[in-house]
């Protein structure tokens, strides 16, 4: 069943699917990892709650990030993989229900807002009304005063609800950030990442993606590049540039095209996964930016590689 289930992986079928398959031959025993059980309950306490009517966006953000938490324990319940994904799943769950009290204290507020412009001019009226009169005058003066007051307080509670709503986006906004720090550590379990200038820096090792002198992508790599391309479309597909190197054995304008096309290959796969060709570009450095000595087996092995770039800062 294990073997069956993974050549479905490879042919590109659905997480559902995988899920459907296992739950229904019984092979999938194991206990849910403590970061699915919370992921589930997370989910299930924002869909029955206000984030289904107030942010069914990010609910369905949430369900989506679920579907391949459970999908990847289906597939391999011990895995880091499940656990990290579960933990988006449970954080995309707990920004759902932040969005869904952010809106509700919106709407409260303009609520407020309308009640008291309303009341400001019932006030005004009364005032026009109570210049008219003589012994009236005072008490209606006396009760304008009164309805004034509760005006400010009404005021004063809108303010407060509205300093609520920006300390709780302000919270979303932090709980958002330690979600992309975690995507970020997810990925360094499977390349090199470090920031640099030129943006962030993912670093596949050329043995890992490609046969010697090719530029079909091996299944290993495939498997690194789809999960690589989950976590950035976790985080709002960025623009990416990707750029192929080698080492320096052969001809510098044979490297350079080899290079060129396996940026394109890495390219092409990630579309082929979800990501928008619009915000992809490549080139091809062949030998020309090696990050060790080519003198050495050693240096030559790392200089083979592919870097993608995250949130470039230049085209080049």
């Amino acid at each position: 069943m294990a073997s069956g289930v993974k050549i479905l992986s490879l042919a590109g079928r659905s997480l559902a699917l995988c899920a459907a398959l296992y739950a229904a031959s019984g092979c999938s025993a194991a206990m849910p990892p403590k970061e699915l059980v919370e992921a589930r309950t997370s989910y299930k306490r924002a869909a029955q709650g206000p984030a289904a009517s107030l942010a069914p966006a990010q609910l369905d953000t949430a369900k989506q990030a679920l579907s391949r938490a459970e999908g990847a324990f289906n597939e391999e319940p011990e895995s880091q993989q499940a656990r990290d994904l579960a933990y988006i799943a449970d954080r995309k769950a707990r920004q759902a229900e932040a969005a869904a009290a952010l809106e509700q204290a919106q709407r409260d507020k303009a609520e407020a807002e309308a009640s008291f412009k309303e009341l400001s001019h019932q006030q005004l009226a009364t005032a026009k009304e109570a210049l008219q009169t003589n012994q009236q005058q005072i008490e209606r003066e006396r009760q304008a005063r009164a309805q004034a007051e509760s005006g400010r307080l009404q005021a004063e509670s809108a303010r407060s609800e509205a300093e609520k709503a920006r300390k709780e986006a302000e919270a979303a906004r932090r709980e958002a950030e330690r979600v992309a720090n975690a995507a970020l550590a997810s990925l360094k379990e499977i390349a090199a990442v470090k920031e640099e200038k030129r943006g962030v820096v993912i670093t596949l090792s050329g043995a890992v993606l490609f046969a010697s002198g090719k530029s079909e992508l091996l299944p290993i790599a495939k498997e690194k590049l789809n999960q690589v391309a989950t976590t950035l479309k976790d985080q709002g597909s960025p623009p990416l540039r990707i750029e192929g190197h080698t080492d320096s054995t052969g001809s510098a304008q044979a490297n350079r095209k080899l290079s060129l096309d396996r940026a394109d290959a890495v390219k092409n796969h990630l579309i082929s996964v979800g990501l928008p060709a619009d915000k992809i570009t490549t080139v091809g450095h062949g030998p020309d930016r090696p990050v060790a000595d080519n003198a050495s087996v050693e240096g030559r092995a790392n200089n083979r590689r592919v870097e993608i770039i995250v949130n470039p800062t230049s085209t080049q």
